[in-house]
């Protein structure tokens, strides 16, 4: 056998990339891999060199146990429980998530992500010390709350000197895309010189080479056949099969050579090797029966707890001398901590015992369990135990399904009402249990076992508010999958299920259908058009009290789509002021108020929603929500031109969707890549953007990218390419007769431009009269500043210049600097084909100042050229040249010069404090300053880069007395 430290035979290749790697983390560096491959390949003897090797190092492990995967952050807690001592030294939302998910104390349970930045600042205190090495081992069997949390630290390390190395059969979703080490067998030479290892006398030739060449160099049971034949049987190959793996197991996943009994497998996606089984076996045969006891009672313990195995043990009437031949056979150890030779030999004493012998080692655990100490496990020790249905044991996993669920432990509250539906005799409760299992199943994200669940579920007897909320729950599992399709309508019918039940819920439904089939646009499925939905929602049931911000939501949403833009104006206004008032405790309005205000142009109040959004998001931790409240803060700062600050939003958003895996499309990017008139990035941008939005059955996405086509178009002076693109995101909104929030509102004015320029009068005529439809009834100064200068395209002669003239005024009360900026350069243009070339030149001036500074590089070339067309030289600005930093260093400089400290850049990207300190260490280095003070006279100022934000004219210089830090965190909505 190899030693800790020692190479693993045939193993230097990977020896080595470890050695790189605790190297790399001693020097100040952070580094994860994952190592994987089929069992016995020889991971854990890796992780068992790499431990030897991290001299300097403090060393954390954690291993899975099979039958511990349904208790929710268990093997988080193995990690974390010997660094109580730092939790302290956390930031306060950070620490309170660790503690609840920890059950230290009580609150609302955490965003699981929040918890994951809590752990990675608590490796980075931890390594603060001296480097830390994190050894992950059979990540199968880890429950899935901690892989999730263990993946996104890894993916979030930097200058921690954190290592985290993850051992697993196969690299699961959850690990994808960290650095990964493949372990397959070894080759026939030092397969060879393993199996001598492990002889005890001579070998025949033929029969090494059997081995070697069935065991496809798998260690474990390179080592264990011989363990499992005599001498003689070796030397003579007697006892040998035919074929020492013949009974290769097909499994999901695949197969492994070699299983000791045809049929069956391991859970965790691959079979057994069947010689180092079958040696397994015949050694735990060969024990005393009552070692055997013994060992099916540590293998139902996931604890490893040696005590505990104890105090099971000696209710059970087994004595402390049953260890000693499971010791002597060497297949587990009983010191400080029971261990096991391999987890195969775990797996192999607990499935082979029979339901009997496995419910009672189960009940003498459940009774040494303290219930006041560890209920929860307690309570899954007694649901093992029972032999058939137990309304008692099923009403304490109800119990300890709440205690997970207030946790954060979604996927454990599931499992525990899972087992209480399997325990509970009574057929209606049961069905009841399993809808909630269902429910609780399907926002872990466990789609599949949900919907296993919701068809035990429906196979019971249901009454009707319980057949509403299995309607609803497979209408929410549609939309999680396919955000067009059979959604919409799903969710419609099952807010009509509602309305006789609970008219507030039928209402929240109905609104959820109607959010949905927005979504979904031209992508619905039948029954699921935006206006099918929304005449349905149009019959929900009155509320009984006086309309709530959400009740005016829906009604104006309703209306918006049945009786036309016009008709909904009133009561979604009604809605934006009732908030603004107070109306409303919650802010869960907020998602969907910024989005009301959008669509009536009442950029006030998008400014405001949004920024408040982002805030309560931020500081709620909520990161599964946070995508959407940037894009929503970025597209607002896109249009006041603040291209800056909308940048940085980008960027955040890109972290949050790397580190916790969102499926939300970058509308954000794609419009500053048009603004920036970013040509191979946007078409990038638009390629993925597409696909993804049809795979998901999003069909506004694809309108976004194709009005921001229009945009890109319209800048660089592509006008029949701005036209088609423009009319491709009008088109399947039934345009004229169909307004969707915001596309429509922004892609007309671009359809109107482009037509007018390729001579399209007549249809660009058709355009603005749908626009003044829409400007008109909600009146303000962006509506009606955007109205004029499309109706100024089509003018002529005096009506024009007066349009002109109402567009820049209007607009310029208006926060939204970039459709003022453009609003400059038509007039100006207008005024040059005037032959006016004194007063084209103020306003292509002004345009052009106006587009450089707010970046629009594409409009700005534009004005340019019109400018030079009146006899004057355009000068283009000179960048003072600076040396080139890094996306990731770019971000943090530009946070660090808006004055945020270094934890709350940390929080904002995801990042250790440790990181962020290593990065603007190298910023000032780059950039020749050292201090934090001095970043805003060195920093280059454009979009992409996080520079100081040039603020519209609606952000006026802060007030007497208010930091520059306050300013910039108001301009940001920080």
């Amino acid at each position: 056998m190899d030693t800790p430290g020692t190479k693993p035979t045939g193993r230097a290749a990977e020896c080595a990339a470890l050695d790189r790697l605790v190297g790399d983390v001693r020097a100040g560096q952070s580094r994860a891999l994952v190592l994987h491959g089929e069992p016995g390949i020889g991971k854990s003897a890796l992780l068992e060199y790499l431990h030897g090797r991290a001299s300097g190092c403090r060393v954390a492990r954690v291993s899975g146990v099979q039958s511990e995967m349904e208790l929710a952050f268990a093997g988080l807690h193995q990690l974390c429980a010997p660094m109580p001592d730092r939790l302290d030294r956390l930031p306060a939302p950070q620490r309170h998530a660790l503690e609840v998910a920890f059950g230290l104390s009580t609150g609302a349970a955490p965003d699981r992500f929040l918890i994951g930045l809590a752990v990675l600042s608590l490796l980075s205190e931890v390594a603060a010390e001296r480097p830390l090495l994190c050894l992950v081992d059979d990540v199968q069997w880890l429950d899935r709350a901690s892989v999730q949390i263990l993946a996104f630290a890894a993916r979030r390390l930097g200058a921690e000197s954190v290592g985290l190395v993850f051992g697993t059969r196969v690299p699961g979703a959850d690990l994808a895309g960290l650095p990964d080490l493949p372990v397959t067998g070894l080759s026939d030479a030092d397969a060879r010189t393993l199996l001598d290892s492990a002889l005890t006398g001579p070998l025949d030739e033929r029969v090494r080479d059997q081995i070697v060449a069935e065991t496809r160099g798998n260690p474990l049971a390179l080592l264990e056949i011989p363990r499992g034949l005599g001498v003689e049987e070796l030397a003579g190959g007697f006892g040998l099969p035919g074929s020492l793996l013949s009974n290769s197991t097909s499994v999901p996943g695949g197969s492994f050579p070699g299983a000791s009994v045809p049929g069956v497998s391991i859970p965790g996606g691959s079979s057994l090797s069947g010689g180092a089984e079958e040696s397994f076996r015949r050694r735990v045969e060969a024990l005393p029966a009552e070692t055997r006891r013994l060992l099916l009672l540590a293998a139902a313990d996931p604890t490893g707890d040696t005590t505990l195995v104890w105090q099971a043990a000696s209710r059970l009437g087994i004595g402390p001398d049953a260890a000693a031949p499971a010791v002597a056979a060497g297949l587990a150890e009983f010191r400080a901590r029971t261990r096991f030779r391999h987890p195969l030999v775990r797996s192999l004493v607990y499935r082979t015992a029979t339901p009997a012998a496995r419910r009672d080692v189960h009940g003498a655990l459940a009774e040494a369990t303290d219930p006041a100490l560890d209920p929860d496990r307690r309570a899954w020790h007694r649901a093992h135990a029972a032999a058939g249905p137990d309304e008692e044991v099923a009403g304490e996993l109800i119990r300890s399904a709440g205690r997970a669920q207030a946790r954060g432990g979604l996927a454990a509250a599931a499992a525990f009402l899972e087992r209480a539906a399997m325990l509970t005799p009574d057929p209606a409760r049961r069905a009841g249990c399993a809808l909630t299992a269902a429910s609780t199943k399907a926002e872990a994200g466990g789609i599949d076992a949900a919907r296993d669940l919701l068809a035990m579920a429906e196979a019971g007897p249901l009454g009707e508010v319980e057949k509403a909320r299995a309607d609803l729950l497979r209408a929410q599992l549609a939309y999680a999958v396919d955000r067009g399709g059979d959604a919409p309508r799903l969710l419609t019918q099952a807010a009509r299920r509602f309305e006789p039940i609970d008219a507030c819920l039928s209402r929240a439904t109905h609104l959820d259908a109607l959010v949905a089939a927005s979504l979904a646009g031209r992508l619905a499925g039948p029954g699921g058009h935006v206006r099918e939905v929304a005449h349905a929602a149009g019959t929900a049931p009155r509320p009984a009290h006086d309309p709530l911000v959400r009740d005016l939501l829906l009604d104006g949403w309703a209306a918006n789509y049945t009786e036309g833009y016009a008709a909904g104006v009133p009561i979604l206004r009604r809605a934006v002021a009732a908030f603004r008032d107070g109306a409303s405790d919650e802010d869960e309005e907020l998602r969907w108020l910024w989005l009301a205000a959008m669509h009536l142009w009442d950029d006030g109040h998008w400014d405001a929603f949004s920024a408040r959004h982002l805030r309560r998001t931020r500081a709620a931790g909520a990161l599964n929500e946070l995508p959407l409240a940037l894009v929503a803060r970025a597209f607002l700062l896109l249009f006041t031109g603040d291209l800056t600050a909308a940048a940085s939003l980008v960027e955040e958003q890109r972290a949050v969707t790397e580190a916790t895996g969102s499926n939300l499309a970058p509308y954000s990017a794609l419009f500053l890549a048009a603004l920036c008139g970013r040509r191979t990035e946007l078409s990038a941008l638009v390629a993925t953007a597409c696909d993804e939005a049809a795979a998901r059955g999003e069909g506004i996405g694809i309108a976004v990218a194709e009005w921001t086509n229009a945009v890109f178009h319209n800048g660089h002076g592509d006008y029949p390419e701005a036209m088609a693109a423009a009319r491709q995101a009008l088109r399947h909104q039934e345009y004229p007769d169909l307004h969707y929030p915001g596309i429509a509102n922004w892609a007309a004015p671009e359809f109107v431009e482009a037509a007018v320029r390729s001579g399209m009068t007549e249809v660009a005529d058709e355009a603005c009269r749908w626009i003044a439809a829409t400007t008109r009834a909600t009146g303000t100064d962006w509506a009606l500043g955007v109205e004029a200068r499309s109706r100024a395209l089509l003018a002529r002669g005096e009506a024009a210049e007066r349009l002109y003239r109402e567009a820049i005024d209007r607009l310029g009360r208006s926060r939204i600097r970039t459709d003022l900026a453009r609003a400059h350069l038509l007039y100006g243009e207008w005024l040059r084909r005037e032959r006016r070339r004194t007063e084209a030149r103020e306003q292509l001036r002004t345009a052009l100042g106006m587009l450089e500074e707010i970046g629009m590089t594409a409009f700005a070339e534009r004005a340019g050229r019109e400018l030079r067309a009146t006899g004057v030289v355009a000068r283009k600005r000179a960048v003072a040249p600076t040396t080139e930093l890094t996306a990731q260093e770019a971000r943090i400089a530009g946070l660090a010069r808006d004055g945020l400290s270094n934890p709350e850049i940390a929080t904002r990207l995801f990042l250790s404090t440790r990181t962020v300190q290593y990065h603007l260490s190298k910023v000032f280095g780059k950039l020749g300053v050292t201090s934090r003070g001095q970043l805003d006279r060195v920093l280059p100022a454009g979009p992409g880069v996080p520079a100081s934000p040039t603020a519209p004219p609606a952000h006026a210089d802060p007030p007497r007395g208010t930091s520059a830090r306050t300013a910039a965190r108001r301009r940001t909505g920080a």
